[in-house]
């Protein structure tokens, strides 16, 4: 039957900024489908009420602590869910920030946060999740990238984030190729704007919402399972000859 290639029973799954928003909802709908998530935030309270949460529901998951600016953290975290496991099948980089400067009001500081945690730090779960998997020879990879990645934005200035997201596209595209005969997928997602931590200041702006649903063919917000679900498909066998591609979760922006 087609659905169970959506199946991910005895699989491993890593997922970055777990504790809220599409982390979180990627965290429940992973374990929905049978995986063993470990749900990693730098805020180890938010990652292990999601692990109750995952629980309750009759999942199976397991809170971690990570911190993915920290080298040494990222590979002891990765290296120690994949010994004790036996396996570290998914990983799905999801950590990230924005910083809605002007260009010229921009900080080196705030320019180099921005890149360590959004690029830099995927680059880390990327290089550390991936040395497990091509000795397994298998594995699929997901980065969270935007909509800002693939487009100039226009609705107010977040440089930093959108040269970060811009880079995740190219860069899924490039370790895809690197590891595609190893038996490695690696892909990413492109959200539009939804209701999470990271837009909850964006958001609470009546016109900037006004505006975002006006430039949005669906005219609506996308909703963080919906995200979830493209990446759970991402990694399951649904999508076996997939690798390389950046899917936009979006109602329609990047179409127009």
């Amino acid at each position: 039957m087609p659905f169970t290639r959506f199946r991910l029973d005895g699989r491993v799954a890593l997922i970055s900024g777990a504790g809220s928003g599409i982390g979180a909802a990627t965290a429940r709908a992973l374990a929905s489908a049978g995986a063993l998530v470990q749900v990693t935030d730098i805020d180890l309270a938010a990652a292990a009420r999601v692990t109750r949460e995952i629980a309750a529901a009759g999942g199976r998951a397991e809170a971690h602590q990570l911190d993915v600016t920290d080298e040494r953290g990222v590979a002891r975290t990765i290296n120690a869910v994949a010994d004790l496991r036996g396996r570290l099948d998914i990983l799905v980089n999801n950590a990230g920030m924005g910083a809605r400067t002007p260009s010229e009001e921009l900080s080196t500081e705030t320019w180099e946060k921005v890149i360590g945690l959004n690029m830099t730090g995927a680059f880390r779960c990327t290089r550390e999740a991936g040395r497990h998997m091509l000795k397994s020879g298998k594995g699929s990879i997901v980065n969270v990238a935007s909509i800002m990645g693939l487009v100039g934005g226009g609705l107010y200035p977040n440089p930093a984030y959108q040269a970060t997201k811009g880079a995740l596209v190219n860069w899924t595209r490039a370790v895809a190729l690197e590891w595609a005969a190893r038996g490695v997928r690696v892909n990413a997602v492109a959200p539009s704007f939804a209701r999470t931590a990271l837009t909850t200041k964006l958001l609470s702006d009546p016109e900037m919402e006004k505006a975002i649903l006006a430039n949005t063919p669906m005219g609506r917000l996308v909703e963080p399972d919906e995200v979830a679900h493209a990446i759970l498909f991402l990694v399951s066998d649904a999508a076996s000859a997939i690798t390389g591609v950046t899917l936009p979760v979006d109602g329609g922006w990047t179409a127009r």
